[in-house]
């Protein structure tokens, strides 16, 4: 609640307590949640508002009684800078911590890549690329994810099919390709960001088995924690989005669920239905 004083020779001046900070110097507009995000990129977001970011979007605004709108980009080369640092919006839903081209809040949810395979294959149980029933099978993986690094080191890149990292994705998705060849029969497993392995795995007719890559004993660790993305001038208004996310944790969990990501706590367990209410 704004606390109004008056000062000596300056008329009277609003100050803001942190339950309401004054945003008009961050925001592009107050009134409005304005969501920096990729038009065609499910599950995260599409220009419908059929991803669990567009869903997030839509809780957050409800909460701050704000109007929600959007500013589209694809995500790939210059993503951020067209979009967040061009003051066309002011949050980007999804964004890894550790990455400084944007201030991250606290994360929301905390997920990892993950082998997808059909039901039945003999792949069902794998839960580390260093186990030997992967040699010689023909492997999905996105070129230049960290994944790959951990392909390489247990020998697994000779039967590799690569996927590209950089594309449109008005036009194009990898993900979408690679489970399309793993029903196919064109490889035998893929490995994929949780929440992509997740969404297309359950789509997939029959669904697909989805193991999070948590037993990794060489290489990268695989699992990472997801905030959300601000200018780092934003101060209070990342304050305000790290209260709405320990707020809302149960219904964020809730979103991510419905979409099939592989919510894992900090001991890297699975969060399910009846967990949903724990924080990452």
């Amino acid at each position: 609640m704004a606390i109004v004083a008056t000062l000596a020779g300056a008329g009277l001046a609003r100050a803001q307590t942190a339950d309401n900070p004054d945003l008009s110097i961050e925001l592009v507009d107050p009134k409005v949640l304005r969501v920096c995000a990729d038009p065609r990129n499910l599950p995260f977001s599409n220009e419908k508002g059929e991803g669990f970011e567009n869903k997030l979007g839509e809780l957050f605004a409800e909460k701050l009684q704000k109007k929600l709108d959007y500013a589209y980009f694809p995500q790939a080369t210059g993503f951020v800078r067209m979009t967040l640092g061009a003051h066309r919006c002011d949050v980007i839903m999804g964004f890894p911590q550790g990455d400084d081209v944007a201030q991250v809040t606290n994360p929301y949810y905390r997920t990892a890549y993950a082998l997808v395979v059909k039901q039945g294959s003999g792949l069902d149980d794998v839960a580390a690329l260093e186990d030997a029933r992967l040699k010689g099978k023909h492997i999905g993986i996105v070129a230049g994810t960290p994944p790959a690094t951990n392909m390489a080191i247990n020998g697994l890149m000779t039967g590799a099919k690569p996927y590209p990292l950089m594309i449109d994705t008005r036009f194009d998705s990898s993900a979408a390709a690679m489970i399309d060849d793993l029903t196919a029969g064109k490889i035998d497993a893929a490995i994929l960001w949780g929440p992509l392995a997740g969404f297309y795995a359950r789509k997939a007719n029959p669904p697909l088995h989805v193991t999070p890559l948590v037993k990794e004993t060489s290489g990268p660790r695989l699992v990472y924690r997801i905030g959300m993305g601000v200018r780092p001038a934003d101060q209070n208004w990342k304050r305000l989005l790290n209260r709405l996310i320990q707020e809302n944790q149960p219904a964020i969990n809730r979103i991510l669920l419905d979409f099939g990501v592989p919510l894992l706590d900090e001991n890297d367990r699975p969060i399910g239905a009846e967990t949903a209410t724990k924080s990452p």
